[in-house]
């Protein structure tokens, strides 16, 4: 946790303990596709680990056992513990996938998860430094810039990250505010996405209506046109 309030710039950490391939990630975006995210990047860590061994011996080839975990701190309000799976994502849903991938999810936010912060002081911090931010940036009067120094400036005051804070003051302000952009113009782009979504879909019902409306018109007529037709040969 070191590098606690860059979590959003190295956000992906894979490693090895006692033949457990252990890989972690940081989400400050609600993401349901981790787990296909995951089977991309655990196929290419076990291609990594046996590409000098050959896969057509007849004796099997031991791996890692993977396990995959995401922190989560963005501003959906999600359970302070989720799974992701990949089987969620199949078009045709089966109750046993012959390939499954199962992701947990905790979520770090302020006030979440209180048994993983009281053992992780550092995390604990760090979400108390976020919800800062987020607090003080949601001001009209205040611009990102000063909400990031005030956070930065309590947060030494009182205790948290504090000797990391005085360390790396200048860089975190500059990251902290393109982490906070980053993530309000991700905001704006998956509203323009949803709104756009919403459109086509309005445009394909009245396309659905407009047709039906035609088929009953022509339908109409022809009955007409028969009946005309009837009534003339009577």
């Amino acid at each position: 946790m070191e590098n606690a309030i860059y979590m959003g710039m190295k956000n992906d950490l894979a490693f090895i303990m006692d033949m457990n391939l252990y890989l972690y990630e940081h989400q400050s975006t609600y993401n349901p596709n981790i787990p296909l995210r995951n089977l991309f990047y655990i196929a290419d860590e076990y291609q990594r680990l046996v590409v000098r061994k050959s896969l057509y011996s007849t004796v099997i080839q031991k791996i890692p056992t993977p396990r995959f975990l995401v922190f989560y701190n963005g501003t959906k309000e999600v359970e302070d513990r989720s799974e992701f799976r990949l089987s969620s994502a199949y078009e045709n849903a089966t109750e046993n996938p012959d390939l499954e991938l199962r992701v947990t999810m905790l979520n770090v936010n302020d006030g979440h998860s209180s048994d993983l912060m009281e053992h992780c002081r550092t995390l604990k911090e760090y979400a108390q430094y976020v919800a800062r931010v987020r607090k003080y940036a949601a001001k009209q009067d205040v611009s990102l810039e000063e909400a990031v120094t005030r956070a930065v400036d309590e947060c030494i005051e009182e205790g948290i990250l504090a000797e990391f804070l005085l360390k790396n003051k200048t860089e975190v302000i500059k990251v902290s505010i393109y982490e906070y952009d980053k993530e309000f113009e991700e905001k704006k782009l998956r509203k323009k996405q949803s709104m756009r979504l919403e459109d086509r879909m309005e445009s394909r019902l009245e396309d659905r209506m407009e047709s039906r409306l035609e088929d009953r018109t022509e339908s109409r007529l022809e009955d007409r046109m028969e009946s005309k037709l009837e009534s003339g040969y009577s």
